[in-house]
């Protein structure tokens, strides 16, 4: 790497004075290594994609997206298909992404683990969904999407509350949603999953799962899952029983979480989800923790890659 941007989002994770302090101190990681290091901010939502476009055209070998997965996601938009890098430097609340690539939470430490950094092509999902206008959208994501209830606690998630108490509001708003939400069901076809006959089950959650680990509490969600998978891993929760989630999480928080009908691991190349005939209920879709409209919905690898930065010794 010979000139990389920096795409970071000033309301992301940190307290302003300390965000603006990491980012100064991951140029000076990078000015001691040679590296030239453009610093471009955010402005609104969206504006990571714009950002990392114009650092392709002008010609960054790589892009480091300083944030949570939030900025990750936005910052990819722009990526894939393209041979800049994408590195992550861990700034937010969240950061599925760093931690599944070994890279910690300290953002010096992290960019450090950058400079030896491998360029890999890894396969990305992509996920099309109903924007409120009632036109389809679509996204690609690297971490996880997901369609129900995991989707609704991301909507309900205050932005100015989520960077004073971090995770102690994921809790909080969690057990508000297992206590209230009627987890509504909606219907999935999974199609592709190696015995050429597509299925449909009815579900109250689905989540496509891309990385080995989450890291902290939640660890591995879905056992088999890789970035360099070349179909979707898939947690199908056919149940809207409160204990039923309520065991499955528990069980995960200590490694220790089984499969069954009612809570199923399905491999899949692509799933289409629509609401059921008659049902009210608005159910949400999610990609990496940013909230993006709601059914119907289908998911699917893209032909496009997006080529990532890989730490010495991660196995992402």
């Amino acid at each position: 790497m010979r000139r990389v941007a920096l795409i970071y989002n000033p309301a992301s994770g940190q307290h302003s004075s300390r965000r603006a302090s990491s980012i100064e101190n991951v140029k000076t990681v990078l000015r001691e290594a040679g590296i030239e290091a453009d610093s471009l901010e955010t402005h609104a939502p969206g504006s990571g994609k714009a950002l990392a476009v114009a650092a392709v055209r002008q010609g960054h070998d790589a892009v480091l997206a300083c944030g949570g997965d939030g900025t990750v996601h936005e910052v990819l938009q722009g990526l894939v298909g393209t041979d800049v890098a994408l590195g992550v430097v861990p700034l937010g609340t969240a950061n599925a992404l760093a931690q599944n690539l070994g890279l910690g939470r300290n953002p010096v430490k992290a960019v450090q683990a950058l400079l030896n950094a491998k360029p890999q092509q890894v396969p990305v999902g992509r996920i099309f969904f109903q924007e409120a206008n009632g036109l389809e959208g679509w996204r690609y994501f690297t971490v996880a999407a997901g369609i129900g209830a995991d989707a609704l606690l991301m909507s309900s998630m205050d932005p100015e509350l989520k960077r004073r108490y971090g995770y102690l509001l994921y809790i909080l708003e969690a057990a508000k949603i297992w206590a209230t939400n009627p987890f509504p069901l909606f219907d999935v076809r999974f199609s592709g999953n190696g015995n050429g006959v597509a299925r449909v089950e009815q579900v109250s959650q689905l989540l496509a799962v891309r990385i080995r680990s989450f890291g902290g509490a939640l660890g591995v969600l879905a056992p088999g899952a890789t970035l360099h998978k070349n179909n979707l891993s898939l947690v199908a929760f056919k149940t809207r029983s409160r204990i039923a989630y309520m065991r499955f999480l528990l069980a995960t928080m200590v490694g220790r979480q089984t499969f069954s009908r009612t809570i199923e691991l399905i491999d899949a190349d692509n799933v289409d989800c629509q609401p059921i005939n008659g049902s009210k209920s608005k159910v949400f879709v999610e990609a990496d923790g940013e909230v993006l409209g709601n059914l119907p919905a289908r998911m699917e690898l893209a032909r496009e890659k997006l080529t990532l930065l890989v730490p010495p010794g991660a196995q992402p």
